[in-house]
């Protein structure tokens, strides 16, 4: 039995950030009724390419969309809004990621819900937020980054902003806030039989990626800036380093961290010296650390310095996308696994990187376009899952 196998949740979803939150939920037990709008085709992430799954559905879309029934209906037609209260009827909780101003316009806030289901939860997910001047905003992720400062510290000193490598990172990370508010908010409802509002912007979770650089600014006055090789603001040496055939990142977060990779490399006395000994020095001097323990990695291949320096010291190889996916230690850990798709047999796919009891969670391809109407709305009609009124 998977933890939220009594929760359900309808979605008016499309995209990214809600559709990964509710996958997540979705691939932890909860049944998630995923609303797609039958009069434009469903989730236009279903017509995202270059790679197709048959008709109406993409190796994109089944990215955040594992383990969800669909249900296709015109909400701005009479039918298809009752179907919709019907499933509301029943439901734990209501999700959208709709523009800011959408939600109350068309009764998916707490307001307009309450009076069908009183503990209902209505989870919101938008650009800017429904309470501000920029309610009426669109908004993407990568346009959060820029906003939010996030681009500005990415890439090197010299070049230009840049995005966050990942994509939809933004998205991706919001979807998993409003996941934790939704289940908060349910716990609640549960516990007093009352639902209410949850909100969750994108922008607002970009600002809030910024961590201790925000709360440095906010008190301090102090502006990080981008680093060298990825380096951390404040304690080295945290960085990539060059090896005979490649780079890896290390993490000498510690006093003791340092004095093992300063054996390590056979420079033992590096340690005590004064430049180095302290971490404020060592940040300090930061260019000369870098300098040294280039030249000493720079003698041998990575596999070398992974072997020798694995178990005493935090390091990893800083890997191209593909050997990140052909890593062995994902196929030893099944974090890639098999899950087979009508148009795809051999579908491979991310595990949920969740463990219950130590086992993977079981996942399944999201449902064809509307092929869970009849199970939970009844027979719709044609025109209904079409669009049509």
């Amino acid at each position: 039995m998977k933890p939220l196998q009594d929760l359900k949740i309808v979605s008016v979803e499309q995209f990214g950030a809600a559709p990964y939150g509710t996958m997540l939920l979705a691939e932890l037990g909860a049944t998630v009724i995923k609303i797609e709008n039958a009069a434009i085709g469903g989730d236009p992430a279903r017509k995202t390419g270059p790679y197709y799954l048959g008709e109406n559905d993409s190796e994109y879309f089944q990215s955040f969309n594992s383990s969800k029934k669909s249900v296709a209906l015109d909400l701005r037609s009479e039918e298809g809004r009752t179907a919709l209260n019907g499933l509301i009827a029943k439901a734990d909780v209501v999700m959208n990621n709709l523009r800011g101003d959408l939600p109350a316009k068309m009764g998916l806030d707490y307001p307009a819900l309450s009076s069908i289901k009183s503990s209902i939860v209505c989870v919101h997910i938008s650009a800017y937020g429904r309470d501000n001047e920029r309610t009426a905003r669109p908004g993407y992720d990568y346009l959060m980054q820029a906003e939010s400062g996030l681009m500005d510290l990415t890439g090197e000193p010299d070049g230009p902003p840049s995005r966050i490598g990942a994509p939809s990172m933004i998205d991706q990370t919001t979807g998993l806030t409003a996941a934790v508010g939704l289940l908060a908010a349910v716990l609640q409802a549960r516990s007093t039989g009352k639902g209410c509002d949850v909100d969750v912007s994108l922008f607002e979770v970009a600002v809030h990626q910024l961590g201790y650089a925000a709360r440095w600014y906010l008190n301090e006055g102090h502006v990080s800036e981008r680093q060298q090789r990825s380096a951390h603001f404040s304690v080295a040496p945290v960085q990539t380093f060059p090896t005979a055939d490649g780079w890896v990142f290390i993490m000498c977060m510690t006093d003791r961290f340092w004095g093992e990779l300063a054996t390590a490399i056979g420079r033992p006395e590096l340690a005590q010296d004064p430049r180095f000994a302290t971490m404020a020095n060592r940040q300090k001097n930061r260019d000369a650390i870098t300098e040294i323990v280039d030249v000493e990695l720079k003698k041998q291949p990575s596999s070398t310095w992974l072997d020798k320096l694995g178990s005493v010291l935090p390091i990893a190889p800083v890997l191209d996308l593909a050997s990140a996916l052909d890593n062995p230690f994902l196929k030893k850990t099944e974090m890639v696994r098999t899950v087979p798709h009508p148009a795809m047999p051999g579908m491979r796919v991310l595990a949920n990187p969740i463990k219950i009891n130590g086992k993977r969670l079981e996942q399944t391809p999201c449902s064809p376009l509307g092929a869970d109407n009849a199970e939970f709305v009844g027979v719709v009609s044609t025109e209904t899952v079409r669009g049509r009124k």
